[in-house]
């Protein structure tokens, strides 16, 4: 009798209540060698033995099977980026673009997204004292958060966009390389983005001293001579409220600097070697003026003394964040910090005019990068992960979810590339007045759309990975704690909406002219393309829709415009990615994918404020919100 059938026997014999079949496997089963383990003090008996012996014990106590599933491959972010690459070969066919981004995408991929993973399993912390009790205010950070400051000097993520190697497409080239940097940065692209508005404020400004060594530290390629900058607006009243949430007081000293008195709530990139910031300049009496009128911006240094301690700072203590736990955040207390008044006084607000520009930028590019990353290891599971009989990649639903998210990052990356385009030629002093309008109207747009857009695909790119994308370990559901960020930094969506009518609003109307005039000549070089005939209609029709709620807005009450500012936004942002999906589909290299993208995108409400114009949104009585909002009635 063989092994197997001694074993059926035993258990028939022995009064089981279960058949047991034994049917021959297609392949061995994996040996576990602790099957092979008995616990201490415990024999084995001579049926687990005869399990054993057939090669049939692939558990022990049903502690662990002999099925692992493969994890997904963060393969080079450049060579798995199609758009990325038929858009810079559309645009700025150099090779030597082609061949950095290409060999920096294999850096990231093999290196760099291993120093972001540390980044997160190894957040900063802060120690108040040294072990003989000293105020030391150190904020200790991995050492590859440090690696990732020396890297990004030397692959010039700053430096490209001053060097302007590449002329007005110089920006393009740097937030390519930015973008493929930042799902694997540990964060590091929020210190990069505040070290660039930095720049381009102080370069607005003119450099000169004293701010003429630091311009020339945020801008270089040199590991030992490079700096980050720090952005320290945010007050206790503060968020976007600058004018009347600032109380920061500075005193001015005897050799015509200043010295800062206040508390800074929030304080991005707290160990950056230098920060901008607000304060108002008190007079001998020590009054200062309220509201914006009185703000003015300064340069500080953030240095130590002999004694190791900061000068004229205390660090109370770091945020703990939803996410974004890479980088430390910080409450300080500003007690007589050294600083320098860089605009004329009162003249701060709009001196960070520049700075919220290139920040807001920064933003959407993480946004559009974030969306791009949880794809693409979501495609690549797709190849890796078997149910129900056959690999995701086979399940049309689920490929249908994915076509989805792609469509979204295909126009987050299109939409946030022209604004790139545009902020090139401003700064290479090519834009035109039409440029200059679109580039105003388009900024805040861009942020506010791609913020909230990154959250939604990437939640839905965790779920694609099932359970995993749920656990830790994973590095997984860090993305989306980022990615909340998003939609909050540099001015939450409806702060930016609002920013939207105010930049109608000061420029009479012309970023509105500029944008409907530009929309139109995308579409009108696809007007001979059959195939894309559907998604030109479709944005043709919503661009009417949207001209024709602006002629109606126009005679109604500032409330109306207010209370339809977030749907503008989205229908600008909509409208506008429709058409540059469009324009991108109709050049000479594009590929059906293209195409189908574009169509894919127009299928959507592309003009949701006429929509609601429609239904009577705007006109309805705000009070019936708040008491929506605010009911507590009981029904009886």
């Amino acid at each position: 009798m063989s092994v197997s059938s001694a074993l059926l026997s035993r258990r028939v014999a022995g009064g089981s209540s279960r058949l047991w079949c034994v049917v021959p496997s297609p392949r061995p089963l994996i040996h576990v060698r602790s099957a092979t383990v008995a616990e201490p003090g415990r024999r084995r008996s001579n049926e687990e033995q005869l399990w054993e012996a057939a090669g049939y014990l692939p558990f022990t106590r049903a502690r662990i099977g002999s099925f692992f599933q493969e994890n997904p491959v963060l393969k080079n972010p450049f060579v798995e980026d199609a758009l990325l690459r038929g858009y810079l070969k559309r645009h700025i066919p150099q090779e030597a673009i082609l061949s950095d981004l290409c060999a920096f995408g294999e850096h990231v991929a093999k290196e760099v997204d291993g120093w972001g993973r540390e980044c997160e399993v190894n957040p900063p912390r802060l120690m108040h004292f040294d072990p003989w009790g000293r105020r030391v205010d150190h904020i200790v950070t991995s050492h590859a958060w440090k690696r990732m400051k020396d890297l990004s000097a030397q692959e010039g993520l700053v430096a490209i966009g001053y060097e302007r190697s590449f002329g007005e497409w110089s920006r393009v080239y740097q937030m390519s390389k930015l973008y493929l940097f930042s799902p694997s940065s540990g964060l590091y692209t929020c210190p990069l983005a505040m070290t660039d508005g930095a720049a381009k404020v102080i370069q607005s400004l003119g450099v000169s001293r004293p701010v003429e060594d630091a311009y020339s530290r945020l801008t270089t390629r040199h590991p030992e001579r490079f700096w980050t900058s720090g952005q320290w607006m945010t007050e206790r009243q503060g968020g976007s409220d600058v004018a009347s949430g600032t109380e920061t007081v500075a005193v001015p000293q005897t050799d015509g600097s200043y010295k800062l008195h206040g508390f800074k709530w929030f304080t991005s990139a707290t160990d950056a070697d230098m920060t901008l910031t607000l304060a108002r300049v008190q007079d001998k009496t020590g009054a200062t003026i309220p509201g914006s009128k009185g703000l003015s911006l300064f340069y500080a240094e953030v240095s130590r003394d002999e004694d190791g301690q900061l000068r004229g700072i205390e660090v109370q203590r770091l945020k703990d964040k939803l996410g974004t736990r890479q980088m430390p955040t910080a409450e300080l207390l500003l007690d007589g910090l050294p600083a320098h008044r860089l605009s004329e006084e009162g003249r701060g607000v709009a001196s960070i005019a520049n700075m919220l520009t290139i920040t807001r930028i920064h933003n959407s590019v993480s946004a559009a990068a974030a969306m791009r990353r949880v794809l693409q290891l979501a495609r690549d599971y797709a190849t890796r992960r078997t149910a129900f009989g056959k690999l995701l990649k086979d399940h049309p639903l689920h490929m249908q979810t994915l076509a989805r998210m792609e469509v979204e990052s295909r126009g987050a990356f299109l939409l946030v590339m022209d604004v790139c385009r545009l902020l090139g030629r401003e700064e290479s002093g090519v834009a035109t007045e039409h440029d200059a309008h679109l580039l105003r109207l388009l900024t805040p747009v861009v942020k506010l759309y791609t913020g909230k857009q990154a959250v939604a695909v990437v939640s839905e790119g965790l779920e694609s990975f099932g359970g995993q994308g749920y656990i830790e370990d994973t590095g997984l559901p860090g993305i989306l704690r980022d990615a909340q960020v998003l939609s909050i930094w540099e001015g939450t969506t409806n702060v930016l909406s609002l920013d939207v009518l105010r930049c109608v609003a000061r420029s009479s109307g012309m970023v509105l002219h500029a944008y409907f005039s530009h929309t139109k000549s995308l579409l009108a070089g696809a007007s001979g393309v059959s195939l894309l005939a559907p998604a030109v209609n479709a944005v043709g029709g919503a661009l009417c829709e949207l001209e024709e709620f602006v002629q109606v807005a126009a005679t109604k009450a500032p409330s109306y415009l207010e209370l339809a500012a977030r749907d503008l936004a989205y229908s600008l942002a909509r409208i506008y990615t429709g058409a540059l999906l469009i324009d991108h589909a109709c050049w000479k290299g594009a590929s059906p994918s293209d195409t189908y993208a574009a169509l894919r995108w127009c299928e959507q409400d592309l003009c949701p404020v006429a929509r609601n114009q429609r239904r009577g949104h705007y006109d309805s009585n705000t009070s019936l919100d708040a008491a929506l909002v605010f009911d507590q009635s009981i029904q009886g």
